[in-house]
């Protein structure tokens, strides 16, 4: 196991530094001046243009500036500006705030929205796809296959709009959704929270459902399953040490991608519900034109993918037993 955490590590590192680069160099195949981006729309002064390169290193040659960036992560940078302590991430555009600084401070709305969401579908679609299979073909069975359809087309960002209108506009059901720090207002923190994590689930719990369903039923026509019943053993046995057992582990790889893709921001659900994480950021960073910010939201997003993915390779081997590291 370790020397495959290991192997895998070093992989991942491997894709890092080519996602660092191809970010990193497309930051310079736009089609535009990163110094006026900087210094504004109204810009036009070739001294304070030429100033602003200096001071975020844009005068150099672009291979010098990757390396210097490459370092900068793991060693900090000093700059015309200041000095940009590990990791640094450069300068926004925007209001010329540290990339790093940012991106903390946004990621704990990110954080709480991934965690929370993933609780809910991934404990309630779990549950009605066990309940479905061990129903197969009964009322319970297609009240649930249809809902899971139903669920699987419907948008976020249309869902959202009507939850938001029904249960915190109209209703009052809901507080609505802000995020608080959970160490300072735990009930603050969950009330706020509530409604995203609903609706974002809604989704999840459909793709999830089936998945379990489907995998579940798969197992139960297995022969040691079939041999295990013809055994004696009870059904409830049969069907959580058995079935249940071989059945996970599709569902944990899946868990781990989609984890790793709500911990990179869960861009619909936050500027649905203007929830001011990751996401928002990113979307931010676009239509602002903030190349620095986009680029560190890229980079941390593209990280938190490539480890949820060590994880779930290693979660998958310890489940799985027929899986061979080697």
């Amino acid at each position: 196991m370790l020397r495959f955490l290991v192997r895998r590590s070093l992989g991942a590192l491997v894709i890092i530094f080519l996602i660092c680069a191809i970010t990193f160099f497309l930051f310079f195949a736009l089609p535009s001046e990163p110094a006026l981006l900087a210094c504004g729309k109204n810009c036009s002064d070739p001294a304070l243009i030429e100033q602003i390169n200096r001071n975020l290193g844009l005068d150099e040659p672009v291979p010098v500036q990757f390396w210097h960036y490459v370092v900068g992560i793991f060693a900090g940078r000093d700059m015309e500006v200041g000095n940009c302590p590990a990791p640094c991430l450069g300068y926004s555009f925007n209001d010329s705030q540290p990339v790093w600084e940012t991106i903390l401070d946004r990621y704990p709305t990110t954080l709480s929205l991934a965690f929370g969401g993933a609780a809910v579908f991934l404990v309630t679609g779990v549950a009605i796809g066990m309940i479905a299979a061990a129903r197969r073909g009964t009322a319970t069975d297609k009240f649930f296959s249809s809902l899971s359809l139903i669920g699987n087309s419907l948008q976020i960002y249309f869902i959202g709009v009507i939850a938001m209108w029904l249960f915190v506009d109209t209703w009052g059901v809901f507080d609505r959704p802000e995020y608080f720090p959970l160490t300072e207002n735990p009930a603050k923190w969950f009330g706020g929270m509530l409604l995203p994590w609903l609706v974002l689930s809604i989704i999840f719990i459909a793709n999830y459902s089936r998945m379990t369903r489907s995998q579940m039923i798969e197992q139960l026509n297995e022969e040691h399953v079939r041999t295990a019943k013809a055994k004696g053993m009870s059904g409830r046995t049969v069907f959580f040490r058995y079935a249940w057992r071989g059945a996970v582990a599709p569902i944990v790889t899946i868990v781990g991608i989609d984890l790793g893709s709500l911990f990179g921001g869960a861009m619909i659900t936050e500027f649905t519900f203007t929830l001011h994480g990751l996401g928002r950021l990113a979307v931010n960073s676009v239509t602002e034109n903030d190349l620095p910010m986009l680029m560190g939201v890229m980079l941390f997003s593209c990280t938190a993918i490539v480890i949820a993915n060590i994880v779930v390779d290693a979660l998958y081997a310890y489940i799985d037993p027929r899986v061979r590291l080697s």
